[in-house]
Order: C-alpha cells, then sequence, then structure tokens
C-alpha cells in the first residue's frame, strides 16, 4: 500500500497571516514549482499529470499571468440515499443483455478511485494494488467505493452468483482518495490521479463516480484536465452525470467534460423488460452550461445491489437497505457510472487495441430506445447494451474523426515547442515573432488550424461572446482573470489536448462550441467587446486568414492591441 506523507503547514505569511489552499497549472510542474516558491508560497504536491502543483500560498499572493490557480474544493459521491426495505431490486445483467453466469472482463484492470475498497469474498483476489493518498488507511470506512467495485467486477460469490457484477473476469486497483466519511477534495483527488498517470501502463479504465460543482469551465479545471490526460494515455474514463436532476443544467463536474464518458442512470422498473425503462429523476442533465450536450449515455443505477463494507457509515446508516449478509441495496449516478466501467471492461478485454475515442463511440452507437430513454428526456444517445456492445467490439473500427484526431494530435504534439512560441508572442504583443512562430508551425499544424477556426460561424461566436466574456467569475480569486485564462488557452499542451475529440461526438456542434469556449472567448487582452460584432464576422476566420502568407505582424495586430 501507499501511504502519501501529510506535510505540515508552512510557517504563516508575515503580511497576512492567511494560507490558501490552491492547485498551480500552467505549462509544466518544475514550473509551477518555482512560480509557487517565488510567490512566498509552498509545494505539496507534484502534479505532472496536470502539469502543475498542489501548494499552499500566502493569501495575498499572485503570480504572474502564464499560471492558472484554482482554489482547493471538496467533492462528493454521486450517490443518492437507499431505497426503503422491501424496495424492488436492479436486474442489471439481465437489463444489458448478459448472460447470468457470464464473466466478462479477463485480463483489464479498473482503477477505482473513491472511498477504498473493503476485503469482502466477492472481491477476493480481484485487487491489484491498494494505494491510499488520503493518510487514513485501508480498507472502507464509508461504503461507497466497496459498492462501486462490486457492480464492477464481483463474482457474486456471497450470492450465489444472484449479484455477479458486470465484468467478474477484471481485475481492480484500489484508489482511496476519501476518507471514512466520505469526505474529500480537489487536491487529493489530484494525487490519486497522479499515482494512475505513473502506473497508466496498468490501467485500461478508470472509475471516478464523484462529483462538484466546479465553477470553472473544464478547459482550466484541473480534474477534468488530468482526467483528460489519462484519456489520451489510454485509460478510458468513466465519470458521472450527478445527482442533481431533473432540471436542465444540471450536470455536474467533471462529467461535463466532452470528452470523458459521462453516464446517467436509469431506473429498470424491476424488470429486465427495456420498455418500461427511465431515466431516474435524481440523474443530471444537460446541457451543459458550456453548452454541450450530457450525459453521453444512461446506465442502471436505481435500486442496485452491490457489496457492503460491513461496519462503514453507508452499512450502519441503512440497515434497512441490507441484502442477505453482503449486500446493499442504493441508487445513483455512482451506480450507473461503475456498470457502465465494468461494460468497458468487458469491451476492451473483447477488443484489447480499443481506444478511449473508439470505446466511446461504441458505446454510444449501440445503445437502445425506449419511450422514457430519449434525449429530450436526459439519457443522451440511450441505455447501455452491453449485449450489443460486446457483439460489436471485435469489429470495431475507429471512425474517420478519430483517424484525423490522431492525425492532428500527433502533428500539435511534435510543434508542441513551436505553439509554445507562438503563445508567446501573442501574449507579449509581439506581431513580428507571432508571424515568425506560426511560419515555423508544420502544414499538418497549420492545416488543422485552418480547418478548425473555418468551421466557426457567427452563431457560434455570439454565443461565446454572451457565455464567456460576460463572466465576472465572482469569488473564483483573482486569478481567474481573463489573462490567466488567455495563457492556458494558448499553451501548446493545452492546442494538443484531447479536448478537440469532442468532435467526434458531436460534430457541428464541437466547431460551435468546444472551440470558440476552448481559446479565445475569455481573451481579455482585448477586451470582452472585441470579440463581439464585427470583430467575429465570419470573413475574420475564414481558411485563408490562417494561410501563412497572411500572418504578417499587420494580420496580428488585432490579437495585439493594449
Amino acid at each position: 500500500m501507499v501511504v502519501a506523507a501529510v506535510l505540515p503547514a508552512p510557517t504563516a505569511n508575515a503580511s497576512s497571516g492567511v494560507w490558501r489552499d490552491v492547485v498551480v497549472t500552467g505549462r509544466s510542474a518544475d514550473g509551477a514549482a518555482r512560480a509557487v516558491s517565488a510567490a512566498g508560497g509552498r509545494v505539496l504536491a507534484s502534479l505532472p499529470v496536470v502539469h502543475g502543483v498542489a501548494a499552499k500560498l500566502p493569501q495575498d499572493a499572485t503570480l504572474s499571468r502564464e499560471w492558472v490557480v484554482t482554489p482547493q474544493r471538496e467533492l462528493g459521491v454521486a450517490s443518492v440515499p437507499a431505497a426503503a426495505a422491501g424496495t424492488a431490486v436492479s436486474t442489471v445483467r439481465g437489463t444489458l443483455g448478459l448472460p447470468v453466469n457470464g464473466n466478462e472482463g479477463s485480463g483489464v484492470t479498473v482503477a477505482v478511485v473513491d472511498t477504498g475498497i473493503a476485503d469482502v469474498p466477492d472481491l477476493s483476489g480481484k485487487v491489484r494494488h491498494r494505494v491510499d493518498v488520503t493518510g487514513t488507511g485501508g480498507g472502507d470506512g464509508f461504503g461507497h467505493g466497496t459498492f462501486m467495485a462490486g457492480l464492477i467486477a464481483g463474482s457474486g460469490a456471497a450470492s450465489g452468483g444472484a449479484y455477479r457484477g458486470v465484468a467478474p473476469a477484471a481485475k481492480l486497483v484500489d484508489v482511496k482518495v476519501a476518507d471514512a466519511q466520505g469526505r474529500t477534495d480537489l487536491i487529493t483527488v489530484l494525487r490519486g490521479l497522479q499515482w494512475v498517470s505513473e502506473h497508466a501502463h496498468e490501467v485500461q479504465v478508470l472509475n471516478l463516480a464523484l462529483s462538484s460543482d466546479s465553477p470553472l469551465p473544464y478547459q482550466i479545471d484541473p480534474l477534468a484536465q488530468g482526467l483528460e490526460a489519462l484519456w489520451r494515455r489510454g485509460v478510458t474514463v468513466v465519470v458521472p452525470a450527478g445527482n442533481t436532476g431533473p432540471n436542465t443544467g444540471t450536470v455536474t463536474s467533471p462529467g461535463n467534460d466532452p470528452v470523458l464518458l459521462t453516464a446517467g442512470g436509469l431506473v429498470e422498473s424491476s424488470t429486465a423488460n427495456r420498455g418500461d425503462d427511465v431515466v431516474g429523476t435524481w440523474s443530471g442533465r444537460g446541457p451543459t452550461w458550456q453548452a454541450h450536450s450530457k450525459p453521453d449515455l444512461v446506465a442502471p443505477g436505481g435500486h442496485m445491489v452491490s457489496l457492503r463494507s460491513p461496519g462503514s457509515v453507508v452499512d450502519r446508516s441503512n440497515p434497512q437497505a441490507r441484502i442477505g449478509n453482503g449486500y446493499l441495496r442504493g441508487s445513483g449516478t455512482s451506480m450507473a457510472t461503475a456498470v457502465t466501467a465494468g461494460v468497458v471492461a468487458a469491451a476492451i478485454a473483447v477488443q484489447p487495441k480499443l481506444r478511449p475515442d473508439s470505446v466511446k463511440n461504441l458505446l454510444t452507437g449501440t445503445t437502445y430506445t425506449a419511450a422514457g430513454l430519449t434525449r429530450a428526456a436526459g439519457a443522451g444517445a440511450g441505455g447501455l447494451d452491453a449485449a450489443r456492445v460486446l457483439a460489436a467490439a471485435p469489429g470495431w473500427r475507429a471512425t474517420k474523426s478519430e483517424v484525423q484526431y490522431d492525425r492532428d494530435t500527433d502533428a500539435i504534439v511534435r510543434d508542441a515547442p513551436r505553439w509554445a512560441e507562438l503563445e508567446k508572442a501573442v501574449l507579449d504583443r509581439n506581431g513580428a515573432a507571432a508571424t515568425s512562430a506560426w511560419n515555423k508551425l508544420s502544414p499538418a499544424s497549420r492545416d488543422w488550424a485552418t480547418r478548425s477556426w473555418a468551421q466557426l460561424d457567427p452563431a457560434a461566436r455570439s454565443w461565446a461572446t454572451q457565455s464567456w466574456a460576460v463572466r465576472s467569475w465572482a469569488g473564483a480569486g483573482g486569478e481567474w482573470a481573463a489573462r490567466s485564462w488567455a495563457a492556458r488557452s494558448w499553451a501548446a499542451r493545452s492546442w494538443a489536448s484531447g479536448t478537440w475529440t469532442a468532435r467526434s461526438w458531436a460534430g457541428a456542434d464541437w466547431a460551435a462550441r468546444s472551440w470558440a469556449a476552448r481559446s479565445w472567448a475569455q481573451a481579455d487582452w482585448t477586451a470582452a467587446r472585441s470579440w463581439a460584432g464585427d470583430s467575429w464576422a465570419a470573413r475574420s476566420w475564414a481558411a485563408r486568414s490562417w494561410a501563412s502568407d497572411q500572418w504578417s505582424a499587420r494580420s496580428w495586430s488585432w490579437l495585439l492591441q493594449p
């Protein structure tokens, strides 16, 4: 077991005596550490997975515009109170189309980033690693992580196979990020993700059934960016839509990230007949506040039966939800997330060459619909159909957009130093240097930029202006000044980000929203008004405007105005 050291707090700052816990992200973890030290702060943990560090900063400390400083925040498990005694229970394997005694998931490892996993019979021999970044010791004092683990890979040993998991042959990694009260925070979760990043070659799927009400766009939220980094490394990340439904706009973070696979929850009405399935009233609905359609699909999440962690908070608080000696009943998008992660593991076991993008397309492209499982009802693409997923997986091929995404990403990654040079020139308002940097980019990178920008239309630009430029960022701290947003959005790693995968799922919606929101709308270095009206005219962004011979110092002048 890995136990993270608990660092003592630094001596109080002489000027204010007040410290704040933050995550500082930017170009690199080492650079962030130096920036923190220069500001009189102290690094608590290096987090290369987000190109940053966890740190303590003096309350009045400020960092230069190239760094984004994210305040510490709490995260919670995405479950709802357990069902009352006598409530009918899930028929999850039947609803998914899986045989009762199947043994799916062989050769695949799922990281369960949660409250820990208890040592119970249904999970005997299944946990490959136990990692504790909380410093509270092993086990599962709360009971949530064990429940997730059972849905993913439980053997059903204590129930004669009745409550078998979705991928019972899969292995698990227990990444404990929450204490016995189910409490955790951004920094602790990022430390858990850092461990997964360092062992990504051993993990194919990550289940993160936690959520928060982040005020940040996913493009600069360290949690979303850490999960995207794992996605780009080949780890399929499954996250919940959250339990604040049924109103629209209730999908929580990180489920709002268009790259990740977001699961909403359906209620099976206690039958394997899919015609009576409905979206749970508690399941978060999109669109997100950044106008992305979420969740991606829905999976069984109501009245689910899974493993007890004996003596845990959940176990002691819900005696009426116990089933036999080893199981509990509960509901929430956490459960739907775990079920989806299990199906992902089963699909990868059938076709190990599947990458996260293809996995997402596979699952969303094989769903089923019902009267209560429409997109308007909050079901995304529909209900998860494991039988169709596993039947299609052996012959599944990457889509044209996925292939193009891979080519684009490869080109942008190769050009990372040149993109960084371009970023610096724009932020320094140096038109000649910006033109020079643009001309150094490879033809493939310039082609990507041309195609991306040419797709924008006036409606998209109007949406971006209204949704981003006018946001006050109240309460988020001075670090959310637009200059920091601009610096981060232009960073080379941001250009190469898997966020561009979003176009694979949304078609024109990607061009209209993800790109516009990601890189330009909050650019205060020209002031919000510069992005409205004729400054956003379609001709300004036509492909010819991105041609290398157009990027003279004069062409950059609109970007470099004071």
